[in-house]
């Protein structure tokens, strides 16, 4: 069993932009909880009174994870962690030559000696104690002993190595972790690695082949300059190629990431590895065609969506082969000739070569061309006529008339603004025929200036879960919501007549 140690909202907290309130942190740690990781270090309360507090909150917070709490060999950071209530005391101090020399300015003897004394200190009050030789990589791999021996004669609990600037190699760590794995007796080895060149997640893996039992990590990889080892993708290295069990429940990574990445604000690339959008993603012809035929020809296979509460896609591009597009038009209740087919197919290859992404609406305006009358009449809901009022004193109101079913309606509702207005109007204009909500909304600029084109995405969900997204692009912003929510909802509306 290899344990899972935390560190986002200490660590991950560090991220040049980031800053979380207290609620912020008691959500994360909720969420950490959830997910099953073993120790989730709260922060560092000597630093600051809200810092105080938030450790305080989430160690009483009655969370089955181990609270830990950060301290240097100073008896007053001790005290605070262990006023704060955790349950571990983290503690650190400089062991390389070059932090020796500028920073603690301290003897290797004084360091030992008010090691050993902060240790005691935390042993004394019934509580687990780590300890972390900071920067470790950087150090005399015989202080590393005589340190390390010293803190284990001390009864400390866990001893951590850090590869603090991120400059080991794997091969290079895994010898020195398998030194010290071989030179302590009772404790329990941990790392924590920085990303600087990327290998964060590699040295933690090839730490616990060389016999660490816990290793540190972050949700999406934050820490200080380029970050700490991350969660998912460490885990899920170990689960599913290594055969490593872990306490971590896979099924929520995704849902963690992303909470992490709301609260924080520091984007998920859409290329990460395991909750990236594009982690399960298809546009190739072949691997399209492949996964559909049998998922592990283009993934690996002893990692699913699923595993990790992901979900496959099969995106639309100029790279997309005739199998896929004909799937993703019947998931949403069109079918096709193979003459429709290939014309489809061409126009998406021609918007693809101008660098146009195509999205699932995009998918349906091509096909409703090529279809005509029959793929129109398809839809559910063809909107007729948006109109705004707006104004320093006129609340925002959105009046909206479209063809739901055939039926003419026509509904007015106000918002905060002339988008929520008019996206209220339409999302409610449905009726009891279906309830559905706004489960994303993003706006972005695609060119600059005040007439700049937006780009508007929505994605909708329905009472049953079915999810789907659309976009549009205007200088009118109000319509181009309109526009692509009206596409989401036509697509809903299809995928649950079809029994998608």
């Amino acid at each position: 069993m290899v344990r899972i140690f935390d560190t986002t909202l200490r660590d991950g907290e560090q991220t040049p932009g980031v800053s979380l309130t207290p609620e912020d942190k008691i959500v994360i740690a909720r969420q950490l909880d959830k997910l099953g990781v073993n120790i989730i270090e709260a922060g560092f309360p000597i630093s600051s009174r809200g810092e105080f507090q938030s450790v305080k909150r989430i160690a009483d917070e009655g969370l089955h994870a181990q609270v830990c709490g950060l301290s240097r060999i100073v008896k007053g950071d001790v005290q605070a962690c262990l006023d704060a209530g955790v349950d571990m005391v983290h503690v650190f101090v400089s062991t390389s030559d070059i932090q020796i020399a500028h920073t603690i300015k301290k003897s290797r003897p004084e360091i030992v000696r008010a090691s050993v004394e902060a240790i005691e200190q935390v042993k004394d009050a019934g509580l687990a104690c780590l300890f972390s030789a900071m920067d470790a990589t950087r150090t005399s791999p015989e202080f590393l002993k005589e340190i390390f021996g010293a803190v284990e004669e001390a009864n400390c609990d866990i001893i951590n190595i850090p590869d603090t600037v991120g400059v080991a190699a794997p091969s290079i760590f895994y010898r020195l972790v398998r030194e010290i794995c071989q030179n302590v007796h009772r404790m329990t080895v941990d790392v924590h690695c920085h990303n600087d060149f990327g290998l964060a997640v590699a040295n933690s893996i090839a730490a616990v082949e060389a016999g660490a039992r816990e290793v540190q990590v972050t949700v999406n990889g934050l820490g200080e300059r380029a970050g700490n080892a991350n969660l998912a993708e460490t885990v899920m290295s170990l689960q599913s190629i290594f055969g490593a069990k872990t306490s971590i429940k896979t099924e929520y990574l995704v849902e963690t990431a992303r909470l992490v990445e709301r609260l924080t604000r520091a984007q998920i690339p859409i290329t990460a590895p395991i909750v990236g959008e594009n982690a399960f993603s298809h546009e190739s012809g072949i691997h399209s065609h492949g996964v559909l035929e049998r998922s592990d020809t283009f993934e690996p296979g002893i990692m699913t969506p699923e595993m990790v509460g992901h979900k496959r896609r099969i995106v639309i591009g100029k790279h997309t082969g005739r199998h896929a597009v004909r799937q993703a038009l019947e998931s949403v209740g069109y079918t096709t000739t193979d003459e429709q087919l290939q014309d489809i197919l061409t126009r998406i290859k021609e918007l693809g070569d101008k660098g146009k992404q195509i999205s699932d609406a995009d998918l349906q305006t091509i096909a409703d061309v090529v279809l005509g009358d029959v793929a129109r009449e398809k839809q559910a809901m063809i909107l007729k006529e948006v109109s705004v009022m707006t104004g320093n004193i006129i609340t925002p109101t959105a009046t909206v008339r479209a063809i739901i079913h055939g039926q003419d309606r026509v509904l007015a509702k106000t918002g905060v603004g002339p988008v929520d207005a008019a996206v209220r109007a339409v999302s409610e204009i449905l009726g009891e025929e279906a309830t559905i909500k706004v489960s994303d909304f993003r706006i972005e600029a695609i060119s600059g200036g005040s007439d700049a084109l937006a780009q508007v995405v929505i994605g909708v969900e329905d009472i049953s879960g079915r999810r789907v997204q659309a976009r549009s692009a205007r200088e009118d912003i109000v319509m181009a919501s309109v526009e692509a929510l009206v596409s989401a909802i036509n697509r809903l509306m299809l995928l649950k007549a079809n029994g998608g």
